[in-house]
Formats: C-alpha cells, sequence, structure tokens
C-alpha cells in the first residue's frame, strides 16, 4: 500500500472533483462535521471544489493537499495561508478530511505532516484548527503538538440537523 501527499493546482482540482466531492459528501452524509449539511449531494460537494475553493487556490491564498492511497485520492486537508496584515504570521487548517473507508490508516497525519511544512515553508510561526469537541480528529491533532486554545458551546449544527455542537479551537507554534 503506497501513501503519499500531493499538492493540488488549478488543473488538478479540476482532474480530481469527482474524487474530492465523493469524499466529501460520503464524509458529510456519515456525520462529520465540517461545515456542510446532510445529505450532501456530489454536486453540491463538487460546487464547493470548483467555486469557492478553486479560486482561493489559483489567487495563492490557499494551498489544497490530497492525500493518496494506491493512486486514489482518498483525502484533503487546506492551508489558508492569506490573513490580515497584523496576522501575517499565522495560517489555518481548514477541512481535514479522509474518505470514510481510508481512515485509521495514517492518511489524516500524512496530510497534517505536510500541511505543517509547507507552512514553515511560508514563514508560518502559528498554526490554527477547529475542530468538533470531542471528535476522533481532536486526539490526531494533539498528538502532532496542537493545543487546546478554548471550546465555544453550541457552535454549530450536526450535519443532522438534529443539535449543536461545541467546537475546540487549537493552535500550534512551529
Amino acid at each position: 500500500m503506497e501513501m503519499h501527499v500531493i499538492e493540488l493546482g488549478a488543473q488538478n482540482i479540476e482532474n480530481n472533483v469527482g474524487a474530492l466531492s465523493c469524499i466529501l459528501a460520503e464524509s458529510v452524509n456519515g456525520g462529520a462535521a465540517i461545515s456542510f449539511m446532510a445529505p450532501l449531494s456530489q454536486r453540491d460537494a463538487a460546487r464547493y471544489w470548483l467555486d469557492d475553493v478553486l479560486p482561493e487556490v489559483v489567487a495563492g491564498r490557499r494551498v489544497l493537499f490530497a492525500g493518496v492511497r494506491d493512486g486514489q485520492v482518498v483525502g484533503t486537508v487546506q492551508l489558508i495561508i492569506a490573513m490580515p496584515p497584523n496576522q501575517s504570521h499565522r495560517c489555518e487548517i481548514a477541512k481535514m478530511i479522509v474518505h470514510p473507508d481510508a481512515r485509521r490508516l495514517g492518511v489524516g497525519r500524512l496530510l497534517m505532516k505536510r500541511a505543517l511544512e509547507r507552512a514553515r515553508e511560508f514563514d508560518k510561526t502559528l498554526v490554527t484548527l477547529d475542530t468538533r469537541s470531542g471528535d476522533v480528529a481532536e486526539p490526531l491533532y494533539a498528538g502532532l503538538g496542537f493545543e487546546v486554545a478554548g471550546v465555544i458551546p453550541d457552535y454549530a449544527w450536526d450535519p443532522d440537523g438534529r443539535a449543536r455542537h461545541a467546537t475546540t479551537y487549537m493552535f500550534r507554534r512551529i
């Protein structure tokens, strides 16, 4: 089993929009709290990648990574590098998503490590992220050196719309 991480430019995003949309839709429909409500169609997921993410990547404000396992895109994470002038030293991790069939195989860890390496290449010294409190990703982030900055109760709706969950903000100095 071969796993690696690639950076997706504009053409790569367009070429992989099907896989990216599948990862997003299946994750949200499986309960992942990543800003979308279920049910999420692959068509709506594709719109997110093409209308929201692609322009940010082209503009150089965001870096998109894909985790590839045996030639298939199975995970993704974004590094938001465009910050206000008084925060130019930091960046944010967004939408760390691994396809449900590829979880617990180290894809998320590889994606996060590459995102942190790339943050260093941009001379960033602080990385922030937020995650649903108690989510399975929280220990992954802690294991990579992220610390809890605080918890906000009732921050967002669960994807099924039945309850609100708290969000944990985390940071890591690099």
